[in-house]
């Protein structure tokens, strides 16, 4: 699924995530330099609720179509973010996600994210903070 050869995240483009507006560049170039691209391509399913998930994305260009239920429930583009949940407790999709659009996205799994928080509470922390007021 990811390719260590290909290109990863920009500072720029994690600075948009609402998950990471409280990280300084420093820790958001961290953050980047751990994230592979993945692309998607019109008509692909992302993500299918209920299955198990491994992975956080950040999407750059394109968009998606989110189902809960089999119901639309919106649409993801740019800056916009999946899969926080999974990076640290791997449980199974909340939403299935269609592409919309060929997409071009940022992907980080739960074994690169664990060394980067436990070698950095500042991150960690941050996080933290972001996720809980997320579920507000």
């Amino acid at each position: 699924m990811y390719n260590c050869a290909v290109p990863n995240a920009s500072a720029d483009t994690l600075r948009k995530v609402p998950l990471f507006s409280g990280l300084d560049n420093k820790e958001l170039e961290q953050i980047a330099g751990s994230m592979r691209e993945r692309r998607f391509k019109a008509g692909d399913t992302m993500t299918q609720e209920g299955s198990g998930g491994v992975g956080f994305f950040v999407v750059e260009e394109g968009e998606a179509e989110v189902s809960v239920g089999g119901q639309a429930k919106g649409s993801i583009g740019p800056g916009d973010y999946f899969g926080e949940i999974a990076l640290i407790n791997e449980s199974p999709r909340t939403a299935t996600l269609t592409a919309r659009t060929d997409m071009l996205c940022y992907g980080m799994t739960p074994w690169d994210f664990r060394p980067l928080v436990e070698t950095n509470s500042a991150i960690a922390w941050k996080l933290l903070t972001a996720m809980a007021e997320k579920m507000k």
